[in-house]
């Protein structure tokens, strides 16, 4: 259970990431438990990932925004293991780096960037560039066979891909997500906003 200051902060959250949601990711709070967010992130150009859907979870703390989420992605992408969490500065295995300024934007930009680069941690995995556009051709099939991310988001459940609502808005170049940072920082060491 959220404390109340927690429920508050995610509540905020949410209704900032349906106004504005960072480019190539949408994420939302579970009904029944504002603790658990699941999100989508879709792979950016000039990257293995590109036309990819990754569905995977937030799961808060109660004392968030004090303390950082645990992160896990269930689909598979050859980056990370599926439904194990992930080792980033803004997850629960750091919550010596965690900073209670990140939001969820933050944190799934930074994930996003992360899995763009090549770094090795907990949770990650290497496998070819040839076999991570395998795998995000068919990251929408998969996704759409789970029962809860049909329940989770009954919009983007359908046999056809379907944009998430920022996709139409930024540029297709490989400079809209910057890469190589986890901590949800551009290269020049500023937060997106």
């Amino acid at each position: 259970m959220a404390t109340k200051a927690g429920a508050k902060r995610l509540g905020k959250e949410a209704q900032m990431m349906d106004r504005d949601p960072p480019p190539y990711c949408y994420a939302r709070p579970r009904e029944d438990n504002v603790l658990e967010w699941h999100f989508i992130l879709r792979g950016p150009p000039d990257t293995p990932y590109f036309g990819g859907e990754y569905w995977g979870q937030l799961i808060f703390p109660s004392d968030y925004p004090f303390k950082p989420p645990g992160i896990k992605v269930s689909t598979p992408s050859g980056r990370f293991h599926t439904d194990t969490k992930i080792c980033t500065s803004m997850s629960d295995f750091h919550p010596g780096s965690w900073n209670p300024a990140w939001s969820v934007a933050n944190i799934l930009v930074g994930l996003l960037s992360f899995m763009c680069a090549d770094e090795m941690t907990t949770g990650s995995v290497m496998v070819s560039p040839q076999d991570r556009k395998t795998l995000a051709a068919r990251s929408h099939a998969f996704n759409i066979q789970q029962r809860r991310f049909k329940q989770l988001f009954p919009e983007y459940s359908g046999e056809g891909i379907k944009d998430l609502p920022n996709m139409g808005e930024v540029e297709k170049t490989p400079s809209s997500v910057p890469k190589g940072n986890d901590d949800g920082k551009t290269d020049n060491g500023k937060a997106p906003e």
